[in-house]
């Protein structure tokens, strides 16, 4: 199974793959432009291309895109509403040029109008950009959430209920955060809970629909509601919950991207990059 981290891409985004090489990834997940502002400058077709020509040096892959954290496809105020519309768009047409499969996006926040109409207005936005062809064939991954706030997702019925209203299920995947669905109740740690999990998972929007997971221990506790990320086996889940994951024979093909706490010579990534594939049993290599 393909692992790998959350890269710089200082300096360019063609530069993330040489961090990507120093610390053993395998996919990678990176932001196209700064993750806490709306506009960023268009992206030159000759770093399309750098970007590009990276990939195939390095062969890392799948990339994974994560949108800014600023957009809310959920607000029920028009104006933020439209602005994140428009903030979206702009995110996966940067994918559609640098030949992105996957957009990783959470699914908003309600702000008090109330979870179902937070839900229908998500899916209101995503209808109209798909139906509207932007992004060409990149997929939209809905991310789990720990529930912090009015967040949306951090129940398997949410996605469940997207699915449901967005009428392109060619568009629409999952990616699973290990440390948001343990804060928002799931409890992965022994066999039992974390088969009570993916099967309700897979009851609400299919396995099939997982495209990635955020590998992320919790620094809080089992329905916490926090979204706090910690070292692999360092947290509140513990290593045998990861073991259970990379073992998992379903999702021996899905990236699997950790977005753990790191300084700039990036050891503690190669450190749980190296403690996740020593939990991977020979057989499931």
């Amino acid at each position: 199974m393909p692992f790998g981290a959350h890269m710089s891409i200082a300096g360019g985004l063609s530069k993330a793959f040489a961090r990507g090489q120093q610390v053993g990834c395998e996919a990678m997940q990176i932001f196209t432009k700064s993750e806490r502002q709306w506009l960023a400058r268009p992206i030159p077709a000759e770093e399309a291309a750098a970007f590009q020509a990276e990939q195939a040096r390095s062969g890392i892959g799948p990339v994974i895109v994560h949108d800014s954290y600023l957009i809310n496809l959920a607000a029920p105020g028009e104006e933020l509403w439209e602005k994140s519309i428009a903030a979206f768009a702009e995110e996966l047409e940067r994918c559609r040029l640098l030949g992105i499969p996957y957009l990783v996006t959470h699914p908003g926040a309600h702000t008090g109008s109330g979870e179902e109409v937070g839900l229908a207005r998500e899916a209101e936005a995503l209808t109209r950009l798909f139906a509207a062809g932007v992004g060409g064939s990149t997929r939209v991954l809905l991310e789990t959430t720990a529930g912090q706030g009015s967040t949306l997702g951090y129940r398997f019925e949410h996605l469940a209920r997207l699915f449901e209203l967005v009428p392109y299920p060619e568009r629409l995947g999952v990616c699973v955060d290990t440390c948001h669905i343990f804060a928002a109740g799931y409890d992965i740690r022994t066999p039992e809970g974390y088969a009570a999990t993916f099967d309700a998972l897979d009851r609400a929007v299919g396995l099939a629909n997982v495209c990635c997971f955020h590998l992320n221990d919790s620094q809080k506790g089992l329905g916490s509601r926090v979204d706090r990320h910690s070292h692999i086996g360092q947290g509140e889940i513990g290593l045998e919950g990861f073991r259970l994951l990379v073992n998992d024979p379903r999702f021996h093909d899905r990236p699997m991207i950790i977005e753990t706490p790191k300084g700039d010579d990036m050891a503690e990534d190669r450190e749980n990059l190296a403690l996740l594939r020593s939990l991977v049993a020979p057989t499931a290599a």
